[in-house]
């Protein structure tokens, strides 16, 4: 049997609590590793795409002999780098006479392999080699545009594949509202056939329009490339609805003073302020007393009162 280990520290359950579900989860990290054997191009490759998300990525430098995400077992160290670095996205290098400038693009489920796109890189320009206004360059961490330009990215399953691999691995954290003058980057991909995708990554340069809406236009600022897609693999259908899965019920607000029981059902404490009793005028009709004694009390009231009266009218 597994030996079930419980955290003995306030750190070590911190630590757990991180790394356990959530309703909304946190930003996607990248994890970009080397293989056996990778080529200056490879290497250029693999850096620009830290560049690109470096506030949300993690880069290894050694090499990885051991690992081979398509192969049964090649996935062990994969899946153990992903849990220690918390990333759920990741991008392997590799090359050779086969397969040259091979990358392999992933998501992670429960930091274990979910689906993998293979491409390999062709006609690569890195961001050194593109000449532009430096004061357009994008900022670390901006929200990216994309466009899709192609049929293939609609009816070409690898494609289709490629375009969601892609989305997670730029998109970035998930925001509901953006600020027009934060987006200031483009990822524009191009089908140039149903296995070649050119992929390239401008700035965004607003100009004056004449109204409240600016003019754009694109800068290309590198990196760029065209990625061929050789082999991918999707999730299984049980795996995917698994993954897709989304909580319906928000976690309702706690009501001051509420509890529920099991047996007693829904129990709530009500607070009445102080009743001064001290202070409260009694009715001459008490239901306590009998009654000859209540009636004779009431007369006796109405005769003082007569008496009274008699005495304050006037002659």
């Amino acid at each position: 049997m597994l030996k079930i280990k419980t955290p003995k520290t306030h750190r070590a359950k911190r630590a757990l609590e991180k790394h356990a579900p959530k309703l909304v989860e946190n930003g996607k990290k990248t994890l970009i590793l080397h293989g056996t054997k990778t080529s200056n191009v490879l290497n250029s490759v693999l850096t620009q795409i830290y560049h690109l998300k470096r506030d949300s990525a993690v880069k290894y430098t050694k090499k990885n002999e051991n690992i081979r995400p398509f192969e049964s077992g090649g996935e062990t160290s994969l899946e153990f780098f992903s849990l220690k670095t918390d990333c759920s996205l990741f991008v392997f290098g590799s090359h050779s006479k086969k397969r040259p400038n091979n990358l392999v693009l992933g998501r992670m489920y429960d930091h274990h392999v979910y689906d993998l796109v293979e491409v390999g890189v062709e006609n690569f320009k890195p961001i050194d080699s593109f000449e532009y206004d430096k004061k357009i360059t994008p900022r670390i961490g901006s929200k990216p545009f994309f466009a899709f330009i192609g049929e293939g990215f609609e009816s070409v399953e690898e494609l289709k594949h490629l375009k969601e691999v892609l989305l997670d691995l730029f998109r970035g954290e998930v925001v509901e509202n953006l600020d027009l003058a934060g987006v200031d980057r483009v990822f524009v991909c191009t089908a140039i056939s149903s296995t070649t995708v050119f992929l390239t990554h401008c700035a965004l340069r607003l100009k004056r329009s004449g109204t409240s809406v600016p003019r754009m236009e694109l800068v290309e600022v590198g990196p760029s490339m065209d990625l061929v897609v050789r082999r991918h693999r999707l999730p299984n259908d049980s795996l995917k609805k698994e993954a897709m899965k989304t909580a319906s019920d928000q976690p309702k607000k706690k009501i001051k003073n509420v509890s529920s029981d099991i047996v007693q059902g829904k129990i709530g404490k009500i607070y009445i302020p102080d009743q001064q009793v001290g202070n409260m005028p009694l009715s001459n009709e008490i239901k306590g007393l009998k009654r000859e004694r209540r009636e004779a009390k009431k007369n006796k009231v109405n005769g003082d009162h007569q008496s009274k009266k008699r005495k304050t009218d006037p002659l």
